[in-house]
């Protein structure tokens, strides 16, 4: 029996993929679960298992292709005894029709930008009836003229009608009034209206069209740079352009400062070489970054702010109550960002094992959506390639960032005036300073050094 193999739900905020390979041939016999493509998201490289067992029959896209959730991928001649469609529903997405039926046009494949594009309902089609639904009641006053208050137009055409105090409320949150869609009569705009269009933009961030740039701004125009000599192109993956579009949101959102440190880490060293040899017998690997991420638990717990986000749009603080702490890991694709769950419930041996095993499936670009999301504060640490201190670009929607550096053996005088060489390591954090103020910074980063100065204060 013939039976339609279509992309199964990806996960959360993710609506489209690139094909990298195509595994199978027409012919070839999969097995129930055998890879039949590898797929690349805005977060993860991915194989697509077959819900079937069976013959392929056809296959229906190509390496190269950007696909969607309940796209038809393959057709497959089932396995007599193979489980039917209807005993398999993660063959498709929830939303996707059954393959009887006729498939809906895909949209037109596009990248995210910073600016969210206008509602439908900007269309004269569809914005007809919601305008005879916004008519005012027999008697009420008409809505304003937009003769006697001229106001910027809205694309498409369009007015944007707001008060005074709506359109300054709209700029403290950092939203166009122009793109804003009006709930009230005549398309009037609303406070409610600007934080329902900001909440959107976070959740979803739109899209400009396929292969286009992936930032909204204008590009600047580049020279012929051939005219000097011989040039190699190279398209960006899609990995390289969400990385492209998420650090340029988070450099144009976040007013960033940074705070550097040296702390004195002797003390620290001497306890992570006397005890790395029972973290290896347990399959872990006990780095300094392993040690930091304890550290960091504690810190966060006692300065909340930096466990927190801000919901610009509400003008509210939302503090977590658990301690996720991403980890950047560089792999041949990019630096990718996995994240240890719960840290603070965890003591160092388990988090060196699970650190350990999360790296090795970042390289091996076998980390899952999943190991990438939630993340409450991130760590990076460069000292292993010779960097000292550097300034690190806060991941959205997170508030700070932690960078570490190479230690160095350094004099330093001590308290009876003797120069004795100590481990100094550089620290720097970096602050979104809506959320943080530098006094904030200045007693989270006086936490770790004391916290590391002191490795006893570990087990309390």
């Amino acid at each position: 029996m013939a039976t339609e193999f279509l992309l199964p739900d990806l996960g959360e905020d993710i609506d489209e993929a690139d094909v990298l390979k195509v595994l199978v041939s027409p012919g070839q016999t999969v097995a129930l679960e055998q890879p039949v493509l590898e797929i690349e998201t805005d977060k993860a490289t991915l194989d697509v298992p077959s819900s079937f067992a069976g013959t392929i029959v056809e296959i229906h896209v190509s390496e190269g292709d950007t696909i969607h959730p309940g796209q038809l991928i393959i057709t497959i001649d089932q396995a007599d005894g193979a489980p039917s469609p209807e005993a398999t529903p993660a063959t498709a997405s929830a939303d996707a029709p059954p393959p009887e039926q006729p498939q809906p046009p895909q949209a037109a494949t596009a990248e995210p930008t910073h600016e969210p594009a206008v509602a439908a309902a900007s269309s004269p089609a569809a914005s007809a009836p919601a305008a005879e639904a916004q008519q005012p009641a027999e008697g009420a006053p008409p809505p304003p003229s937009a003769e006697a208050a001229p106001l910027p137009p809205q694309p498409g055409g369009r007015a944007a009608f707001a008060a005074p105090s709506v359109r300054k409320f709209a700029r403290e949150v950092g939203v166009e009034i122009s793109r804003v869609s009006g709930s009230g009569p005549g398309g009037r705009i609303s406070e409610d209206d600007v934080k329902r269009h900001a909440r959107g933009r976070a959740a979803a961030p739109p899209a400009a069209a396929d292969g286009g740039p992936v930032d909204a701004r204008p590009a600047p125009e580049l020279p012929d740079f051939s005219q000097w000599g011989h040039i190699d192109r190279e398209p960006l993956t899609r990995f390289r352009r969400t990385v492209v579009r998420n650090m340029s949101e988070a450099w144009e959102q976040i007013p960033h400062f940074w705070l550097h440190h040296s702390v004195d880490v002797t003390e620290l060293e001497e306890m992570r070489q006397n005890f790395k040899e029972r973290a290896s017998e347990a399959g872990g690997a006990l780095t300094v970054t392993v040690i930091m991420l304890k550290i960091l638990a504690g810190a966060l717990k006692a300065n909340p702010k930096f466990n927190a986000s801000l919901d610009s749009a509400a003008n509210e603080l939302v503090f977590k109550r658990y301690y996720n702490i991403g980890v950047a890991v560089d792999t041949d694709r990019g630096l990718v960002v996995p994240v240890l769950r719960d840290v603070d419930e965890k003591n160092i041996i388990e988090l060196s094992v699970e650190l350990k095993e999360l790296s090795k499936r970042a390289r091996n670009n076998e980390l899952a959506i999943e190991d990438m999301r939630g993340g409450t504060f991130t760590l990076t640490n460069l000292g292993g390639m010779g960097t000292g201190h550097f300034t690190a670009v806060i991941h959205h929607p997170e508030v700070a960032i932690l960078g570490l550096g190479r230690a160095q053996q350094t004099p330093v005088l001590d308290e009876a005036g003797q120069w004795q060489p100590r481990l100094m390591m550089p620290i720097t954090i970096g602050c979104d300073h809506r959320v943080i103020d530098g006094a904030d910074g200045a007693r989270f980063i006086n936490w770790i050094a004391e916290a590391i100065d002191q490795p006893f204060l570990l087990a309390l």
